[in-house]
């Protein structure tokens, strides 16, 4: 056995214990899914904000805070169930491409490390809805994703950490610009997902495809 065998051989060693440890099937394409659904709910969002594009200026004039944020509450729930069904259905698709399981010991580790700073995350949000801080809702939204991301990111490709490292940093400057909430959410769930899903799909399913 020359050199290369063996550096064929340790890489297959490499890749089944990745595989053992690690959930290997997240898909560029749900990424990509993830963030086309977060820019149109951004597009509606904006839309209702400016009560239909202009007619009347911001929606507050003509439409109770309350029933604004609950119309915004219901466009976010929206753009949630569209990217989890875009996630869920390449992540699928590409597990059985794999011929590898879509729940595993390694899946549920994913799921558990996201769902805590998630959850957490949410019931802090609710917390700022009822004491009338809506404008810390968006960067609340990216900083607890991003921290979640990179809870996450040591049971499956390590590419993702680098994701939430960014929506950590842009849900910061979110921060410290209020009346640009939306922006920067359409930034960090929108364009960011994007782009994020491209490099996967390029470096990981390209050959694949």
């Amino acid at each position: 056995m020359n050199e290369q065998q063996h550096l064929d051989t340790l890489s297959d060693i490499k890749r089944l214990m990745e595989r053992s440890t690690r959930f290997m099937s997240l898909s560029g394409l749900g990424g990509i899914g993830a963030g086309v659904s977060a820019l149109v709910g951004a597009y509606f969002a904006w839309d209702l904000l400016n009560d239909g594009g202009g007619r009347g200026g911001y929606g507050y004039e003509r439409t109770s805070e309350t029933v604004l944020v609950f119309r915004l509450m219901l466009i976010a729930c929206a753009v949630l169930v569209a990217a989890l069904s875009a996630g869920f259905y390449f992540t699928w698709r590409k597990a059985r491409q794999q011929g590898l399981p879509i729940w595993d010991a390694s899946a549920r580790k994913v799921f558990i490390n996201l769902a805590i700073p998630l959850g957490a995350g949410g019931f802090f949000i609710l917390g700022l809805l009822d004491l009338g801080y809506v404008g810390l809702v968006a960067p609340s939204c990216l900083v607890f994703y991003g921290l979640a991301l990179v809870n996450a990111s040591k049971y499956t490709l390590t590419d993702i950490r680098y994701l939430g490292y960014v929506e950590v940093v842009l849900g910061i400057i979110a921060l410290f610009n209020l009346y640009n909430g939306l922006f920067f959410w359409a930034l960090g769930f929108g364009v960011m997902h994007i782009l994020y899903g491209a490099i996967m799909w390029w470096k990981y399913e390209r050959k694949a495809a």
